[in-house]
């Protein structure tokens, strides 16, 4: 990718959050750029770190360790945001700062035995079917109180918050409905585990909507690197 277009870009979705959090009356300091980098080579993601991003998002297992290791003299956080199958957990414990997509015990139970006792815990946010879905991950608004229990005693975990990729829609207001939904959740979850603090939520697309309901992380792929090839 042309470094210039890639330094315009990121120049341009800065001043789309910074624009957004004005409107929103918060401060862009509380809002994290997660640069979606699935199907990125390793240099675009260099390329990206030289115009100031440090946190990139992953979506396929192998490709992502490719990289990591490809870019470990970078000082980067690597956040996992695809589904997670059972027999790649092992390689999410010991390689990943963050898991955005728990949706289920078991996964999030081996996650924390699988987490090398020498690493800081690992960051983990409860992926939420917030539109019902039927073709969607995510644990339903029902399930997720039992769930935010059984994760607040694995030692190895550090439950943050939660996040959603709501119906696809060009409405706004339909946008900020599905956010403010995922942000209704997260407070009263917080009777249970008050810590919790982070809303994962708002891509290319909808971050406007995302950040004028809360979201502390949004997630933008296509509005860094362009249209994705696959």
């Amino acid at each position: 990718m042309d470094q210039q277009l890639l330094r315009d870009n990121i120049t341009k979705l800065l001043q789309r959050v910074r624009l957004s959090a004005e409107k929103s009356q918060r401060s862009e300091c509380d809002i994290l750029v997660l640069a979606v980098s699935k199907t990125r080579t390793a240099e675009d993601i260099r390329m990206a770190h030289d115009c100031g991003l440090s946190q990139f998002g992953e979506s396929y297992i192998q490709e992502a360790l490719e990289k990591i290791s490809a870019l470990e003299d970078l000082d980067l956080t690597w956040h996992f945001i695809g589904p997670v199958q059972s027999n790649k957990t092992r390689a999410l414990a010991e390689h990943f700062h963050w898991v955005h997509s728990v949706d289920r015990s078991k996964i999030a139970t081996r996650l924390n035995a699988q987490r090398p006792p020498g690493m800081a815990p690992l960051q983990i946010c409860i992926q939420v079917n917030i539109s019902g879905e039927a073709s969607k991950s995510g644990a339903t608004v029902d399930k997720l109180p039992q769930l935010v229990r059984e994760i607040i005693t694995l030692p190895r975990l550090q439950l943050r918050g939660l996040m959603a990729i709501p119906a696809a829609t060009t409405d706004l207001q339909q946008q900020k409905q599905a956010f403010a939904r995922l942000r209704a959740t997260l407070q009263q979850l917080k009777s249970i585990a008050p810590t919790m603090d982070t809303l994962s939520m708002g891509m290319s697309g909808d971050m406007e909507a995302a950040i004028a309901e809360g979201s502390t992380i949004i997630r933008p792929g296509t509005a860094i690197f362009g249209a994705r090839n696959r």
